[in-house]
């Protein structure tokens, strides 16, 4: 096929890592790359498309550009739409679906506009062959996303089917689970897995053999995917696509790239660490590991995050995504006192996601598991400071064992909490704004070094995205 246009969605703050991952992968030029808020634009070739599919780590979909055209009313659409060669891309055998997203669009009904998108679409494979292709709302083959702003409409064929973070690997999970896309992206930005642009970390940390330690893993999902890159698995290696049901699909060439992903498999380069206060959950993660191959590769262990002492005599990185009133309750020894004056509501079902409210590009599933309830929304009512039994911060016990344990390693913690950094009584050497699903969050880092907690008064407060080279 001729180049293509895609977009690649992604979370807020993610763009800059995806776009370095797009070139990695497919060897586009700048000139053939652009970077959005909470997505990627790349022209590239079908080839590509697969390629991008089976290895992109960060994406949440690949998107095939085929429409952008100005509108005013619902009529317009159904003329956008019709003037598309669908044909080209599936036959009236295959079931379709219309998603619509939308950032300030004057139409009233997004509903009534993707039903005239559908008719158009159906009424040219009816004009054509004679025949209508039925729409599957739930398990469709093809799948059209429309975006609409102010005054245009852009026009998608799906080339991932279901959405990237599920890597096939993550079915045992708890409460408020990390999205692996999520989790490769605060591997990125911490610079294990993704160079930094410094000739000291050309390919991150990673091919060094620096090691990498999750004490809150949870069901494992920073875990396995730290091992997965430190193997150097696809991580679209164990998934089926919608592109295999799409007509440009040539089932020799994608078992090429299969069989070559795989060639490129390793023993890991670096040692990878987790452990949860939870032993159920890391019975959860060692059971994901497993399915995404890389039992021999992450060493699991239970213990609360107050306790446990450093998992390797190297320092390394950590990489934390610990409990916080959004998202979950602390468990072991944090949260005890005031666990019992909260407690979750029955059922949550996130709003559609949008730029503009959640933090990425809007192109994800309505509800994750057909109805069951979202991984990524809030279940429990926001808490200020997690606090443990005897009725201290959580996080500055955990600053203090850090500073007591972990000297000489870095540490990044994923919060919604901006005020952390001086409730730990660190000061951060850096910060990086990222979305976790509607809730906008930093990743800061911690360089651990032992001595004294006090920040000194006239401490200037680095801004995002940089900072000093060490914390006190």
């Amino acid at each position: 096929m001729n180049q293509l246009h895609l977009f690649l969605p992604c979370a807020a703050g993610v763009e800059t890592y995806l776009a370095e991952e797009v070139r990695h992968i497919t060897g586009v030029g700048d000139d053939d790359l652009r970077v959005f808020r909470a997505g990627v634009m790349v022209r590239t070739s079908w080839r590509d498309v697969m390629k991008l599919n089976l290895h992109s780590r960060l994406a949440q979909r690949v998107l095939v550009e085929l429409s952008h055209t100005l509108y005013r009313q619902e009529q317009d659409l159904y003329r956008a739409a019709g003037e598309v060669a669908w044909e080209l891309w599936f036959t009236p055998k295959e079931t379709f679906k219309i998603e619509i997203t939308a950032q300030h669009s004057p139409l009233k009904s997004l509903n009534f506009a993707a039903l005239k998108i559908k008719d158009a679409v159906a009424d040219r494979f009816r004009h054509k062959f004679g025949v209508r292709p039925d729409v599957n709302t739930q398990w469709p083959d093809a799948r059209i996303y429309a975006h609409l702003t102010v005054d245009t409409c852009t026009l998608y064929i799906d080339t991932s089917g279901e959405p990237l973070f599920k890597r096939g690997w993550r079915t045992d999970k708890g409460d408020a689970p990390l999205k692996e896309t999520l989790a490769a992206a605060m591997l990125a930005a911490s610079g294990w897995s993704q160079g930094d642009g410094t000739a000291a970390n050309p390919n991150g940390l990673v091919a060094q053999g620096v090691p990498l330690y999750d004490p809150c893993c949870g069901s494992g999902t920073i875990a396995v995917e730290a091992a997965q890159i430190a193997c150097n698995i696809a991580p679209g290696s164990m998934r089926k696509f919608g592109f295999q049901k799409l007509i440009p699909y040539q089932e020799h060439v994608w078992h090429g790239l299969l069989d070559n992903a795989r060639a490129q498999e390793c023993e890991p380069r670096a040692a990878v660490f987790g452990s949860d206060v939870a032993f159920r959950m890391v019975d959860f993660a060692q059971r994901n590991a497993e399915r995404g191959g890389v039992a021999h590769a992450v060493q699991l262990r239970g213990g609360d995050a107050l306790q446990r002492m450093p998992p390797s005599d190297v320092p390394g990185v950590m990489l934390v995504n610990p409990p916080y009133g959004e998202r979950i309750e602390a468990a072991g020894i944090a949260g005890a006192a005031r666990r019992a004056r909260y407690s979750p509501p029955t059922e949550y079902v996130s709003p559609y996601e949008d730029v503009n409210q959640n933090g990425d590009a809007g192109f994800d599933d309505a509800a994750y598991g057909g109805g069951m309830i979202r991984d990524d929304v809030p279940r429990f009512g926001a808490r200020d400071i997690a606090q443990t039994e005897d009725g201290g911060d959580f996080f500055a016990q955990l600053a203090s064992h850090w500073k007591k344990n972990y000297a000489g390693w870095s540490a990044w913690m994923l919060t919604p909490d901006l005020k952390l950094p001086s409730r730990m009584r660190f000061k951060e050497s850096r910060r990086v704004p990222m979305w976790n699903g509607p809730i906008e969050c930093r990743m800061f880092r911690f360089d651990l070094r032992a001595g004294s907690m006090r920040n000194k008064a006239n401490d200037a407060q680095p801004a995002e995205g940089q900072g000093p080279s060490s914390a006190s």
